[in-house]
């Protein structure tokens, strides 16, 4: 049976490697969900890949390496890899399955990461987590030795964290500390919110003031927390207003299906998509992502529901689609484009 799981988790992670779609990305999470084997066969093949990169650390200098050696091939739809690689993967599992450092490394790093207006940048960290950020946004990353630490300044980051119970993965976001050891999530810091969503796993959300969960308990006596699947809204001046003399924080958790999961991190793709959403949080989307502007200033159409899939960076096609298909008039002011109704 293990072989069969073998294959299958090789598979996912050269195809995690190559880039998942939302569907895609939500297919893995319930093929990790079904099983636990299907969890600890894919980390050991994964921790197997990250060893591996350093393969290229020992090729001598005067070497002539052949640049299709480690890289991932496609073969008739399926992702394959080379027998040179899968003949190093199975040594190198031979290696660490005898072979424990005496200790782990000492993981202290620090730097700062700024995304300019329309950028997506992805930033990988020592220890294999991996950090996505989404336009406009910037991260302060500290590790030490008894902890992961990053704070979430502005803007919108995704979350996969590399499992270490020694060494807990926190993230900082307008006064709420999200805490996770291997998982996955979405932390969105808004002008009025805080928004975490959980792709993989389960994390903690406390309020840095008392350390205390901002998370509605589901029973009286278990444990708050968010786990894949969910949401948490926690609105950003309760948690800047609260000091020990207020009561606590309190948030539900909420359910979120596939395909909302799908549009919420529909970004990392450099895609905006909406269902049924009124057009001013749709120009304020667009807005996030272009140094030229959407701007509509009629009540009334601002409030009127649209829906589709867009490239972020392509303003242009969704002013088009309103004028061609729905007779939505445009004004050019430099560069902003005022939206009208039609007469």
């Amino acid at each position: 049976m293990r072989p069969e799981i073998e294959q299958v988790a090789a598979d996912w992670l050269a195809r995690r490697a190559a880039g998942l779609s939302g569907a895609e990305e939500a297919a893995f999470r319930r093929w990790l969900a079904a099983d636990a084997q299907h969890v600890v066969v894919y980390r050991e093949l994964e921790a197997t890949w990250r060893l591996l990169d350093g393969v290229r650390e020992t090729v001598p200098p005067d070497a002539r390496p052949d640049p299709d050696a480690l890289t991932l091939r496609r073969r008739r739809g399926v992702f394959w890899l080379p027998p040179l690689l899968a003949a190093a993967a199975a040594v190198t599992l031979a290696y660490v399955g005898w072979w424990r450092p005496a200790q782990p490394p000492d993981l202290h790093h620090a730097e700062e990461v700024v995304t300019a207006v329309g950028s997506i940048q992805k930033l990988a960290l020592p220890d294999g987590s991996v950090v996505r950020l989404n336009t406009d946004s910037r991260v302060h990353v500290a590790y030490a030795a008894g902890e992961r630490r990053v704070r979430l300044i502005r803007g919108e980051a995704h979350f996969t964290v590399a499992k270490d119970p020694d060494r807990p993965f926190f993230v900082e976001a307008g006064g709420v500390a999200v805490r996770a050891v291997g998982t996955a999530f979405n932390v969105r810091l808004q002008r009025d919110a805080i928004e975490v969503l959980v792709t993989e796993g389960q994390v903690r959300v406390d309020d840095t003031v008392r350390g205390e969960t901002v998370l509605s308990p589901r029973e009286p006596k278990s444990a708050p927390v968010l786990v894949a699947g969910e949401r948490a809204l926690i609105p950003a001046a309760t948690i800047r207003a609260t000091v020990p003399a207020t009561a606590p924080v309190r948030v539900p958790a909420v359910a979120v299906s596939a395909d909302e999961i799908e549009r919420t991190l529909a970004w990392r793709e450099r895609r905006l998509e909406f269902v049924a959403v009124p057009l001013a949080e749709i120009v304020a989307e667009f807005n996030r992502y272009n140094r030229s502007r959407l701007a509509v200033e009629d009540p009334v159409l601002a409030a009127r529901r649209f829906g589709g899939s867009f490239r972020a960076d392509e303003p242009e096609t969704f002013v088009r689609l309103l004028e061609t298909r729905f007779g939505i008039r445009t004004e050019r002011r430099g560069d902003v484009t005022v939206l009208r109704a039609a007469r």
